[in-house]
């Protein structure tokens, strides 16, 4: 998944070299309508809790290329930028993008955190070019990421860094993909849900938020993305906490 700096025209998007990674359009032009719109799912997300502060959040979608990742990044930008401690943590065991996102190396990651008992977790954390904002990328893929993502370390692990950070966010497969996101949706403490115009499926949605509740997980709302794209740089961005999606591709 990529993050795009703006450009004039959504057909005439480029990233930055992958050894400083890609352009976060809030990073890069904080004071964009885009970056506002991003800020606005943050508002909306601090405003769901009303009396309980969220400190572990998931971005997931129903399938690929819905925009997650991108949707994540930015919005854990604005976080930062607003001062909070934020980490960033990629728990796509199966398909890590993180690291490209901030040309990171990804030779030691979560992977090796639940793998090596031995490992001091403060070593694999990486700091970002954006203040306050750090990120521990996927490690090596392994063989059983499921069962890494629900085991008792996973767990201890989260509470851990709970104590660390004002906020954990994690990308997390696409829910009808993999069973992982489901996993990790049960003992977070919310789940936005990306929805992109055009591609997302109406009865993927509808099962995504089937599962999401066998499992309990508190669904705070969803990002509409790619919406009309009307400012002519393919960006589009609403938050809403209703289901009713309409007529979907």
């Amino acid at each position: 998944m990529a993050i795009f700096k703006k450009q004039k025209s959504k057909n005439d998007l480029s990233t930055d070299t992958m050894e400083n990674g890609v352009m976060l359009i809030t990073e890069v032009t904080p004071k964009d309508v885009v970056s506002e719109q991003f800020r606005t799912i943050r508002t909306n997300v601090e405003f769901s809790a009303v009396d309980k502060e969220y400190k572990t959040l998931i971005f997931t979608s129903s399938n690929v290329s819905e925009g997650k990742s991108t949707v994540a990044a930015n919005t854990a930008v604005t976080w930062a930028q607003q001062g909070k401690k934020v980490l960033f943590i990629d728990a796509d065991l199966r398909r890590p993008t993180l690291h490209a996102t901030f040309g990171l190396p990804n030779n030691q990651g979560l992977t090796n955190v639940l793998t090596n008992k031995e490992l001091d977790y403060h070593d694999v954390i990486k700091t970002t070019r954006v203040e306050n904002l750090s990120v521990l990328t996927s490690g090596p893929v392994p063989p059983n990421p499921s069962e890494l993502l629900n085991s008792d370390r996973m767990k201890n692990y989260i509470e851990l860094l709970k104590g660390e950070y004002d906020l954990i966010i994690f990308d997390v497969p696409p829910m009808l993909q993999v069973t992982d996101t489901q996993i990790m949706a049960a003992y977070v403490d919310g789940v936005i849900l990306v929805v992109r115009q055009g591609v997302a499926q109406q009865k993927a949605v509808t099962r995504s938020i089937e599962l999401l509740e066998m499992v309990h997980a508190n669904l705070l709302g969803y990002v509409m993305n790619d919406v009309a794209s009307r400012n002519g740089y393919g960006y589009g961005y609403g938050y809403g906490y209703g289901y009713g999606y309409g007529e979907t591709k």
